[in-house]
């Protein structure tokens, strides 16, 4: 929630920079590239974070404050943006538009899938001219999708990137993991099936998957040997939320119980929620579980802390989170004009559930896996309690309409 803040002081030919960078290495290049110095005579202090989720791998406060320095004859300068210039001049998450096929058979399973994906890439932030999505964007949640469906075309045009994007809490896997998983619920609808069921046929049978067979050559920056794709684990996620969050059971009228499941950063999550839309359309969240297997786990508080901020992060995402521009600029400036989600509108009641791990095997991700399933999860609930689809996020006041 706090805007960026950086403090610098040079003196001697030396310069120290104190801040919450998420990338400390970047920021010493780049501030000794800035000032005419060596790396080696940059010192970066890392203070405590607060929220990053990504916009703080990005140093450009810290430079800022380093110019200022420079210019002040070195005198130590903390400089502190401003919410405008935060929201404002910021790196954005990128914007998509997903668009999914399938054939299916007699009895509605797909026999054919097709995902075309558009959106401008991050890297567009680093290579001139970039406009496809790279392979690591990719492989959050498009081409390594592990289910089991014999014929899979996936798609990738281009898309001009009209202002600076940047790392984003899971990243491309949110609105892959909102397609995907909407499209599956969708699938099921248009079968007659219990969407738990039909997405557990999807997936298909317990096998463990090479990336490389799913045409994925990043895999998250892991070894595929050491991390393969495990649909059994996929499955046990979800098998666990339905469970824990006693799915298909009796609801009253204008309430409703939404499933989706996503493998990111080499963990699995599944999220059950549960929604409660009135006449006016007016919606609450009474209940989230989710159900994350991260292979052994050493802080188990640390987990379920990330696992519920995800939850209030993703119903944000899904219901408030959008930067629109016009004339070139930012047209959102502060809270009033972005909003977050405040405590009525965030789940009231989260449940994690911890699928107990191995230690002699490799431990995945916690911070990032946990929003991807939240945003399809929840439109899926609304569906379930009001038979109205979300297809385009955020929801704002689709539900009122």
């Amino acid at each position: 929630m706090e805007p960026p803040a950086a403090t610098v002081r040079i003196s001697q030919g030396k310069a120290e920079v104190w801040g919450c960078f998420q990338s400390p290495q970047a920021t010493k290049d780049l501030v000794a590239k800035r000032l005419g110095m060596q790396p080696a005579d940059v010192t970066v202090h890392v203070t405590l974070l607060g929220g990053g989720f990504g916009r703080k791998s990005k140093p450009d406060f810290g430079i800022e404050a380093a110019v200022v320095s420079k210019a002040m004859e070195g005198k130590p300068v903390k400089l502190t943006w401003t919410r405008e210039d935060d929201l404002m001049h910021t790196y954005f998450h990128t914007v998509s538009v997903e668009h999914l096929e399938a054939g299916v058979d007699a009895q509605g399973k797909p026999v054919a899938w097709m995902h075309r994906s558009v959106a401008p890439t991050i890297f567009s932030t680093f290579i001139e001219g970039a406009k496809n999505e790279h392979a690591l964007e990719l492989g959050m949640g498009v081409i390594n999708v592990p289910f089991a469906i014999p014929n899979i075309r996936i798609e990738n045009p281009e898309a001009t990137a009209h202002t600076r994007i940047g790392w984003f809490r899971a990243v491309s896997n949110i609105p892959h993991a909102f397609a995907v998983q909407s499209f599956v619920a969708e699938l099921a609808a248009a079968a007659g099936r219990d969407p738990k069921d039909y997405l557990l046929e999807v997936i298909g049978p317990a096998r463990r998957i090479s990336p490389e067979a799913l045409s994925d050559t990043w895999n998250h920056g892991e070894s595929p040997e050491r991390y393969p794709v495990d649909t059994g684990r996929l499955r046990r996620v979800v098998e666990t939320v339905a469970r824990e969050a006693r799915w298909g059971r009796q609801l009253p009228k204008g309430r409703g119980l939404g499933i989706a499941a996503h493998y990111s950063f080499v963990s699995y999550v599944a999220a059950v929620v549960e929604v409660a839309v009135d006449d006016k359309g007016v919606m609450t969240i009474p209940r989230v579980d989710i159900a994350v297997d991260c292979g052994a786990t050493v802080n188990p508080d640390r987990v379920r802390a990330q696992m519920q901020g995800a939850a209030v992060m993703g119903v944000g995402i899904a219901t408030l989170g959008e930067m629109t521009f016009k004339g070139g600029r930012a047209e959102q400036d502060n809270f009033h004009t972005y909003q977050v989600t405040r405590m009525s509108d965030a789940p009231r009641e989260t449940r994690v559930h911890i699928i107990p791990g191995d230690y002699a095997q490799p431990m995945g991700g916690v911070g990032e896996p946990g929003v991807p399933p939240i945003p399809p999860a929840l439109c899926n609930a609304i569906f379930a309690a009001t038979g109205k689809r979300i297809r385009q996020l955020p929801i704002r006041d689709q539900l009122k309409a």
